[in-house]
């Protein structure tokens, strides 16, 4: 297995500095580590994959591998596996077949290759499916044999470009727990692009957030939930997504939203600015007597949660408040109040901006003040 690391990596088309897909792009892969880059379409996480994996070229910067530069070497010798969204299996091939193709290449000796492959089809649970054809196999038993086929080689690295974004959504679960399972069988170093914030959470180490501005973020996958660096990781991440409006800080550095002075948040600093205020819908309790109070606009029923969309007086959009329960009847009158601790705030820039002092709510039933939450700035990208 091998750590990566990319050093001031770029990639522009034409040579024109307007062509600019990627931009200094820096960041290290411990080996071992499961790194997730996720991003919106668009964003450039498929084309850096690709400049790892030695596809694409690189305009600007340093990619290493196991502490050696590999800017011209040829794909076939960076000792990676690649696992594509299209799973590119050889049709006319058994699945036996398509598992060994990458060894019988490499000039394996042939009473190496069937055991080899006979221990990934054990694996992945594709022992009875050995003579199918990929026409034959359903979509998460063709992803299982593709990944079959990267195992088989024993790469220094996994490298897997949205490889679920074909399967409905039951498959993309099941899937996601097999990738998990893998990847703590095999300790190996996996680096896995998708759009889709759910699979960034549920399998990272950590998380490389993109955007078409280049990283937004680095972290642990809960470290980017509790506090993302800017609105647009804040946005992103998480699901159903963070409540996002307009608030200010008054001349005493206290945080006013919706009418509301947000009690435990404070920043003297910051006083006098507008600012947006994000609040998660799981952290949007239910009170009667609680200070947001408006009209239910939807109710999203989705089982043992409901998602009530909450129109307040001089907030632009509805608040969207996840509840457990029976929810309110939409255009009813409905209360709610924020959890003591889970305000976020940012500057107009879309920046966070921390709290200075945490005063408890009283109805969190302690006393005293709490430490600021502080990001580490070295996992933030400026």
């Amino acid at each position: 297995m091998a750590a990566i690391e990319l050093a001031g990596v770029a990639k522009a088309y034409a040579g024109r500095e307007s062509a600019y897909i990627l931009k200094d792009i820096s960041f290290a892969i411990g080996d071992g580590e499961f790194v997730v880059l996720v991003g919106p379409s668009g964003c450039g996480k498929s084309t850096l994959l690709r400049m790892i994996a030695g596809l694409e070229e690189i305009t600007g910067g340093e990619i290493r591998i196991g502490g050696a530069r590999v800017n011209e070497t040829p794909p076939a010798r960076r000792g990676l596996s690649m696992v594509f969204q299209n799973y590119a299996l050889y049709a006319h091939m058994s699945v036996y077949e398509n598992i060994a193709f990458g060894l019988k290449l490499a000039r394996v000796p042939k009473q190496e290759i069937d055991p080899a492959v006979r221990d990934v089809a054990r694996m992945l649970q594709l022992e009875h499916l050995l003579q199918r054809r990929p026409p034959q196999l359903s979509g998460g038993q063709r992803q299982r044999v593709a990944i079959g086929r990267a195992i088989v080689r024993k790469p220094r690295a996994f490298l897997f470009d949205e490889p679920l974004s074909n399967l409905d959504a039951a498959l993309r679960a099941d899937m996601r727990v097999e990738i998990a399972r893998l990847h703590r069988q095999l300790g190996a170093t996996m680096v896995y692009v998708t759009h889709d914030q759910v699979e960034a959470m549920t399998l990272a180490d950590r998380i490389v957030v993109l955007s078409p501005n280049g990283v937004q973020q680095i972290g642990a996958p809960m470290a980017l939930y509790d506090a993302p660096a800017n609105t647009f990781v804040a946005g992103f991440i998480g699901s159903p997504k963070m409540n996002l409006a307009g608030g200010a800080i008054d001349v005493l550095g206290r945080l006013q939203f919706g009418g509301l002075a947000v009690p435990g948040w404070s920043n003297v600093a910051a006083r006098g600015q507008d600012v947006t205020v994000g609040i998660r819908p799981e952290h949007l309790l239910a009170d009667p007597g609680g200070p947001l109070r408006g009209r239910v606009a939807l109710v999203e029923r989705l089982g043992a949660e409901s998602h009530v969309h909450l129109a307040l007086p001089g907030v632009e959009r509805p608040l969207v408040a996840a509840i457990h329960g029976e929810p309110p009847a939409v255009d009813s009158e409905w209360a709610c109040r924020p959890a003591p601790g889970r305000v976020h705030v940012f500057d107009q820039a879309g920046r966070r901006i921390e709290t200075d002092r945490a005063v408890l709510d009283e109805q969190d039933g302690r006393d005293g003040d709490a430490p600021a939450r502080v990001i580490n700035q070295q996992e933030v990208a400026s």
